[in-house]
C-alpha cells in the first residue's frame, strides 16, 4: 500500500496518544495540541492509559483463563510498553499476533519494534481497518482463522459513526470461529459534572480543529450496542479502570470518561 510521506506539521492521533502514554514517537505540534486538549479535558490523558491497562488484562484474561493463542490488534497505534504480543507471549511463548494498521509512521515503528519469540510469531498487516476481507485474508497467513481468535479494537472505533463503527466489529466477529472473543475500549459521555462535560467538549472541538482523525465520544448506550447479542465476560461494560482491577492498598477505583468490554462469540 503507498502513503502519502509523514507530515509532521500536522497533529496525528497515534502521536498525540503517545505523548499522553509518555512516549517519545511525537512531534511539537502533537504535544502542543495534546497540552491544549488535556487543559481543558484532563481525564482524556487517563483514559490513554487505562485503554493500555485494559489491553493487558484483556489479553492475560484471555491467554490464561480462556486458553487463547492467537490475537488480532487492529488499529494497533504506535507501540509503547505492554504490546500486545509482549503480554501473550510472555504468558505463553507460542502465541502468535497480528497487527494491523495504516498509518504510515505506525508501520515504520511496528516494523522494527513488534517482534515476536523464537516459538510464537508476529506479523505486521498494513491495510484499512474497514477492509475487513484483506484484512482477515492477510491475518491468516499468521493465524488459523479456524481456532478461536482473540480481536482487540482499542481506541480505535471512536474514529466512525456509531452505525459504522457497530457494523465493522461485527463484520469482524462473524469471521471469526467460535468462542473467539472481541475487546473494545473507547471515551464516552459520563462520569462528567456539567462543567467538566462542557470543557470536554471544548476540548474535542480543539481536537477536530487541530488532527486529521476525527473522533466521536458515544454515550453509554451507544458503547454498550458493540456487545448486544454476545455473551459479556464479567465484569460486563464499565468504566476502564474498574475492568478486572489491580488490588490496591488504599481507597477504590474512580470511574472516567473511557469504556470497556469484553466478550465471547458463541
Amino acid at each position: 500500500m503507498t502513503h502519502p510521506p509523514i507530515d509532521g506539521t500536522v497533529a496525528h492521533t497515534a502521536r498525540v496518544w503517545n505523548y499522553w502514554l509518555g512516549g517519545k514517537d511525537n512531534y511539537p505540534v502533537d504535544r502542543e495540541v495534546g497540552d491544549r486538549v488535556r487543559s481543558l479535558f484532563p481525564q482524556v490523558a487517563e483514559a490513554a492509559q487505562g485503554d493500555r491497562l485494559f489491553l493487558r488484562r484483556a489479553v492475560s484474561h484471555l491467554v490464561k483463563e480462556e486458553g487463547l493463542t492467537q490475537f488480532l490488534d487492529v488499529g494497533t497505534g504506535l507501540p509503547t510498553a505492554g504490546n500486545t504480543h509482549e503480554v501473550a507471549q510472555t504468558l505463553d511463548p507460542s502465541a502468535r499476533v497480528v497487527y494491523v494498521d495504516n498509518d504510515p509512521l505506525v508501520l515504520a515503528h511496528a516494523r522494527a519494534l513488534l517482534v515476536g519469540t523464537d516459538a510464537g510469531r508476529t506479523q505486521y498487516v498494513d491495510a484499512d481497518l474497514r477492509d475487513v476481507d484483506g484484512v482477515l485474508e492477510a491475518a491468516g497467513e499468521t493465524l488459523d482463522l479456524e481456532r478461536p481468535v482473540g480481536l482487540t479494537l482499542m481506541g480505535t472505533m471512536g474514529h466512525f459513526e456509531i452505525g459504522e463503527a457497530v457494523r465493522l466489529v461485527r463484520a469482524y466477529v462473524d469471521r471469526l470461529a467460535p468462542g473467539s472473543f472481541f475487546a473494545v475500549c473507547d471515551g464516552v459521555l459520563a462520569h462528567m459534572e456539567v462543567e467538566d462535560a462542557e470543557r470536554a467538549a471544548e476540548g474535542m472541538r480543539v481536537w477536530e480543529q487541530h488532527v486529521a482523525q476525527k473522533y466521536h465520544m458515544r454515550t453509554v448506550e451507544e458503547f454498550r450496542s458493540f456487545f448486544d447479542g454476545y455473551e459479556v465476560v464479567k465484569p460486563g461494560v464499565v468504566s476502564v479502570f474498574q475492568w478486572r482491577p489491580e488490588p490496591t492498598e488504599v481507597g477504590t477505583v474512580r470511574p472516567i470518561p473511557q469504556y470497556a468490554g469484553l466478550a465471547r462469540k458463541a
